[in-house]
């Protein structure tokens, strides 16, 4: 410190600190940039840094038109684990692009939130087979118990995904 009473540790968390704040603050507002990849790449981020300002932000880009840019909010929406998202998410179980029911049971099951089992129950019989072991993995995440029965088929599915997330759920309620 050499007399100065300045301290060179506190002195680089501080700015640290402020470049962080003004990435999330850059990153929220390329969330609505014309560019796809830029608003996926932000998205991510946003996901990754785990600041719960960007849940909002990440919610209302769940309405992009491309799906890529969906399926990547959701995936960081879940990494975010906040509950504010949970309604939101719950609609997009029903959406008719598999990208979406997936990231969104995926998300949901991040969010570990018991009331969304009963709504992610119908995908473990959808077409596509990332559906259904999202669908499971979520279960799995939220407490398995219950759907022990509707998960026991997918132990037979013709995917070995689907039958690997089946089994990791059902051990996760033993």
């Amino acid at each position: 410190m050499h007399g100065t009473g300045r301290d060179p540790v506190r002195e680089a968390l501080k700015r640290h600190e402020e470049r962080q704040e003004q990435n999330i603050i850059i990153l929220i507002r390329q969330l609505s940039d014309s560019n796809p990849n830029l608003r996926t790449r932000s998205a991510e981020s946003l996901g990754n840094m785990g600041d719960l300002r960007a849940v909002e932000p990440l919610i209302a880009l769940l309405d992009d038109p491309i799906p890529d840019v969906v399926w990547v909010a959701l995936r960081a929406l879940g990494k975010l684990h906040d509950q504010r998202a949970y309604a939101t998410l719950m609609e997009r179980l029903s959406n008719p692009d598999r990208w979406i029911r997936q990231g969104a049971a995926w998300a949901l099951g991040e969010l570990r939130d018991p009331g969304a089992g009963p709504s992610i129950v119908p995908l473990l019989s959808d077409k596509k087979k990332g559906v259904r072991a999202a669908a499971a993995e979520a279960l799995g995440k939220i407490g398995g118990g219950p759907y022990r029965e509707q998960l026991e088929p997918l132990l037979d599915d013709d995917e070995p995904e689907v039958r690997q997330a089946a089994r990791e759920a059902m051990k996760k309620s033993e």
